[in-house]
């Protein structure tokens, strides 16, 4: 997994058919998807319950790039090792889920895995200056996190802007992960993102046996984000 900035769509499967998980990652991997954006959640820390670990082993064997692990869950620490063993390429943990995050992050890396650190949206980009060398990947919820479908938060972009100023030139990706489509797509690729996490955006435009919907949605976010890119 080498580093770059170049726009990635992460369909979340939270927006997936629940009975055809492998099959649905197949399907938006062959679809165009670069990434494939697992949230978890665990009832407390979110006010929703997923999947754990043992679906994340499932779904493996049925991706072909980047498995993008989202925990939100608190704690987190006694879980990482079930995420990596079941394949995560990258594991991102919230930085309000503990109070020692930067120990989290040393864990997730110390195990060869991407670590990513995930902000509320009423947590400053600031929370995270002294963390910017532990880290691979910035996840910027522009929902309230714990259900898909919500309304993309407009106050997060002035985060991203100034989240991509304080990265310089470290390889740090900034992901965006709530309420992105072909509208609010190119508002964060212009302040600095480059991976964008879709989910209804995708899923309800296709299914497992017609996926060519899923396609057109990708390529329609990933071409309006493209042409705000600021480079």
């Amino acid at each position: 997994m080498t580093f770059d900035r170049s726009i990635k769509i992460a369909p979340s499967i939270l927006a997936a058919d629940f009975a055809n998980f492998g099959a649905e990652c197949a399907a938006i991997e062959g679809q165009g998807a670069d990434w494939v954006h697992v949230d978890v959640m665990d009832g407390h820390f979110v006010p929703n319950i997923s999947f754990g670990a043992a679906t994340c082993a499932a779904i493996r064997p049925h991706i072909r790039g980047v498995m993008d692990v989202h925990l939100m869950i608190s704690p987190v620490d006694a879980y990482l090792e079930g995420f990596v063993e079941a394949g995560a390429d990258v594991l991102t943990a919230h930085l309000e889920a503990g109070p020692h995050v930067h120990r989290t992050l040393q864990a997730i890396r110390g195990a060869g895995v991407r670590a990513g650190l995930a902000l509320n949206p009423g947590t400053p980009a600031e929370a995270v200056e002294m963390l910017l060398d532990e880290v691979d990947l910035i996840c910027v919820m522009t929902v309230n996190p714990g259900f898909g479908g919500q309304k993309f938060i407009r106050s997060q972009i002035a985060k991203v802007r100034r989240l991509r100023e304080m990265i310089g030139d470290r390889p740090i990706h900034i992901e965006i992960d709530g309420g992105v489509d072909p509208v609010t797509a190119p508002l964060v690729t212009e302040a600095g993102a480059d991976v964008l996490v879709a989910g209804s955006a995708v899923f309800k435009h296709g299914t497992v046996d017609n996926p060519e919907g899923y396609g057109r949605a990708i390529r329609e976010i990933r071409s309006a984000a493209e042409a705000a890119r600021r480079d």
